[in-house]
């Protein structure tokens, strides 16, 4: 009979520490679920902005060889992450393909001047920047014009700052509700294990002797539950870049991986505190308190 009670006991508190497990896992994946979110808004507000291109108009008596160098210098630029030389015969291609006929023909000669695209880095592409960056080219003589889309500039930034306040607004709620489920998980596991704790503290054992397993257990639950959602996060990846392919552009391995150690990180540090909390209440609790 006591080896019946001993396995049924032995089961319960598996099965206990499995829900357990799953249960943080569940949460965690949430919560990785909004850190990639954040992540691929952060890349895409990076591509659109590195996408906004700056035509740098030079003089028609230019030389090509005097063009090419200003573009050495501009790639030399701190703010620039790449430029692209634009003869005139590539702008009248590029302008006859928009069009659909062949306006030299017509013309008989090529009105178009040689040009330079220029793409900023993320971090530079306010209209502040922009227009300094702007008067020092026009302090070239080679530079007749500069021309950007100041308007999409500006409607961009505003855009993107709303969406990144909305964004950390939920995060913060979401984060806050994700340590209060995982915390009370937790509890729920510890109060059944409040006579065993009970019974150690009766026979002399000290605090922290009957806290070390319990904190053990808590961290290797937070580990696997945290393993179990970057698990559950790499097949959401899998599945979310096969049906919207264009997403791997948005792809970033490193802030991935920093995602997935965050997942590991609070699942450990939640899983011990809340754990910690959990043995220490029924530490103080009287015997008759348990029965309640």
């Amino acid at each position: 009979m006591e080896e019946f009670e001993a396995s049924a006991s032995s089961k319960k508190t598996k099965t206990i520490y499995i829900s357990t497990v799953f249960g943080i896992a569940m949460v965690l994946v949430m919560v990785g679920l909004l850190g990639l979110i954040l992540v691929h808004a952060n890349n895409l507000s990076r591509y659109v902005k590195e996408n906004i291109v700056l035509n740098i108009f030079v003089d028609d008596a230019a030389h090509e060889t005097d063009v090419l160098q200003l573009q050495k210098q501009l790639d030399g630029n701190p703010m620039v992450k790449q430029t692209q030389y634009v003869s005139k015969e590539l702008a009248a291609r590029n302008l006859q393909k928009d069009l659909g006929e062949d306006f030299v023909k017509f013309l008989g000669y090529n009105p178009l001047s040689q040009s330079l695209d220029v793409y900023l880095k993320a971090d530079y592409t306010n209209n502040k920047d922009i227009e300094k960056f702007k008067a020092d080219l026009l302090k070239n003589p080679l530079v007749k014009e500069v021309k950007y889309q100041q308007s999409l500039v500006d409607q961009m930034n505003q855009n993107v700052g709303s969406i990144s306040l909305v964004i950390l607004v939920f995060a913060g709620i979401f984060v806050v509700l994700s340590v209060a489920l995982i915390n009370n998980t937790i509890r729920l596991a510890i109060y059944s294990q409040r006579f065993l704790i009970k019974s150690m503290q009766l026979v002399g054992a000290t605090k922290g002797f009957i806290r070390k397993p319990f904190l053990f257990y808590g961290m290797w639950h937070g580990l696997l539950g945290g393993l179990i959602a970057i698990i559950l996060l790499i097949g959401t990846l899998y599945l979310a870049y096969r049906q919207v392919p264009d997403l791997v552009i948005l792809q970033n391995k490193t802030e991935f991986g920093i995602v997935f150690l965050g997942v590991i990180g609070i699942g450990i540090f939640i899983s011990a505190f809340s754990t910690f909390l959990a043995v220490n209440k029924f530490l103080r609790l009287k015997i008759y308190d348990l029965y309640r």
